[in-house]
C-alpha cells in the first residue's frame, strides 16, 4: 500500500479536534451525559497522541494512525481493521478482544500491551478512491502484518495470528497461551522464553525462530516449519514420568501441610527439589508448605495463590506465570529464581520473625521478576540485590528497608524510594 494511496480521501484530524471526539466518548463509556460513541473511521491521525485515553469500543476502521502515540491507551474491542499503525507506539496499551484484521502494524511497539484475543487474520480492506474519496470504494483481501512489532511481555492468550505474517517479531517474554499461530510466518522471531500452552502452530512458519527457554506444554510442531529454530532449554508437556509421580509429590505436600498443623509432630518438610509440580494442577492453592524446599522445581503456570510459603527454598526455582497472589513468602529463598509475568500482588515477601532478636528475609537475589505483579506487595527489608526488574510493576509495594544493589530500577514501575 503506497503512502498516495493509502492517504487518498481520507480526513486529516488536528490534535484538538481529536482530543474533543475523544472527551465525548469517554463520556459515552462511562455513561455521562453529553457522551457519543467516537466514529473515527477512513481518518488521518498520522502522529497524534491519545495516550492514556479510553477509546473502548470506539471505531477506528481503515484508519491511518501510523506514528501514533498511544501508550496506556485503552482499545479494548475497538475496531482497528484495516488500519495503519505502522511505527505506533502502543507500550502497556489494553486491547482486549480488538479487531485488528487486515491491520498493518510493521515496527509498532506493543511492550506490556494486554491483547488477550485480539484478531490480527486477514480482512477485506476498503480502499477509497484517490479522487473521489468515499464515494468509489474498492475491496483488497490483506493479511494481518506485524513484521518487526516489539511485543515483548505482552500478553496475547487466545489472540487470533492465523496466516499472519510477523516476520523478525519480537514475542521475548510474552504470553502466548491457546493463541491461534496457524499458519503465521514466524520466521526468526524472538519467542525467547514465551509463554505458548496449548498454542496452534500447524503449518507454522518457525524457521530460524529463537524459542529458547520457551514454555512449550500441548504445542505440537509436527506440521511447523522449525529448521534452524532454536529450542535450548524449551520446556515441553510433563513427561509421563512426571504425571504418574503428581500423586506422590501432592502426598508429600499434604505431608508438609500436616507437619504444619501438628507443629512438627506428624509429618514432614517436603522436598521437591528438581520436580516438576505442573501436573498437581492448582491444589496447591492455599496450602501450609512451610519451610519446603523446592530448589529447581517446576511450577510454572500454577496457582499457588494464599499459599503459606514461610521459610520455602525456592531457589532457582522456574515459577513464570505463577500465580503468587497474597502468598505468604516471608523469609523464603527466592535466590535466582524465575518470578518472570508472576503475579506477586498482595504477596508477603518481608522478614520471617524466629525468636527473640532473631529473623531471616525475603532474598530475592539475582531473581527475574521480568513484568512480574508486585503491587501492594510487602517487601520491607527484602534483598533484591541483581534482580532483573525490566517492566516489573511495584505500584503500592512497601519497600522500607528493602536493597535494590545492582538493580537498574529505572526499568521497573511504580517504585518509590522512601515509601514505608
Amino acid at each position: 500500500m503506497n503512502a498516495a494511496q493509502s492517504l487518498a480521501g481520507r480526513r486529516k484530524l488536528s490534535q484538538a479536534e481529536l482530543d474533543m471526539i475523544v472527551t465525548a466518548h469517554e463520556k459515552f463509556v462511562t455513561g455521562k451525559q453529553g457522551g457519543k460513541r467516537a466514529s473515527l473511521r477512513f481518518m488521518n491521525l498520522s502522529g497524534l497522541d491519545l495516550s492514556f485515553r479510553n477509546l473502548t469500543d470506539a471505531d477506528l476502521s481503515a484508519s491511518i494512525l501510523d506514528g501514533c502515540r498511544m501508550v496506556r491507551a485503552k482499545l479494548d474491542r475497538a475496531s482497528l481493521f484495516g488500519c495503519d499503525l505502522r511505527k505506533a507506539d502502543l507500550r502497556q496499551a489494553s486491547l482486549q478482544r480488538a479487531d485488528l484484521r487486515g491491520a498493518c502494524l510493521r515496527g509498532a511497539n506493543l511492550s506490556q500491551a494486554d491483547l488477550t484475543q485480539a484478531d490480527f487474520r486477514e480482512g477485506q480492506i476498503a480502499i477509497p478512491h484517490p479522487r473521489k474519496g468515499l464515494d468509489t470504494v474498492k475491496h483488497e483481501t490483506r493479511n494481518g502484518e506485524v513484521d518487526e512489532v516489539n511485543f515483548s511481555g505482552a500478553t496475547l492468550d487466545g489472540s487470533q495470528f492465523t496466516g499472519v505474517s510477523a516476520f523478525k517479531a519480537d514475542f521475548s517474554d510474552c504470553s502466548l497461551r491457546g493463541a491461534k499461530l496457524s499458519g503465521a510466518n514466524l520466521k526468526e522471531a524472538n519467542l525467547v522464553g514465551a509463554i505458548l500452552d496449548n498454542a496452534d502452530v500447524k503449518g507454522a512458519n518457525l524457521e530460524g525462530a529463537n524459542l529458547q527457554g520457551a514454555v512449550m506444554s500441548g504445542v505440537d510442531t509436527s506440521t511447523a516449519r522449525v529448521h534452524g529454530a532454536h529450542m535450548t532449554g524449551a520446556l515441553t508437556t510433563s513427561t509421563p514420568e512426571a504425571v504418574n509421580k503428581a500423586r506422590e509429590l501432592y502426598a508429600r505436600c499434604l505431608a508438609n501441610q500436616q507437619w504444619c498443623q501438628t507443629g512438627g509432630k506428624e509429618g514432614a518438610a517436603a522436598r521437591l527439589d528438581g520436580e516438576d509440580l505442573r501436573p498437581i494442577g492448582d491444589r496447591l492453592k492455599g496450602l501450609r508448605l512451610t519451610a519446603m524446599s523446592a530448589k529447581g522445581a517446576c511450577f510454572v503456570g500454577m496457582d499457588l495463590s494464599g499459599a503459606q510459603l514461610q521459610g520455602a527454598n525456592l531457589q532457582n526455582a522456574d515459577l513464570r506465570a505463577a500465580n503468587l497472589r497474597g502468598a505468604d513468602l516471608r523469609g523464603a529463598k527466592l535466590t535466582g529464581a524465575n518470578l518472570t509475568k508472576a503475579d506477586l500482588r498482595q504477596a508477603f515477601l518481608s522478614p520471617l520473625p524466629l525468636g527473640p532478636e532473631r529473623k531471616t528475609v525475603g532474598n530475592l537475589a539475582a531473581a527475574r521478576l521480568r513484568y512480574a505483579m508486585l503491587q501492594t506487595a510487602d517487601l520491607s527489608e527484602a534483598v533484591l540485590d541483581g534482580a532483573d526488574l525490566r517492566g516489573a510493576d511495584f505500584t503500592g509495594a512497601r519497600i522500607a528497608k528493602a536493597s535494590f544493589r545492582d538493580c537498574d530500577v529505572g526499568q521497573a514501575q511504580g517504585l518509590e524510594f522512601g515509601a514505608a
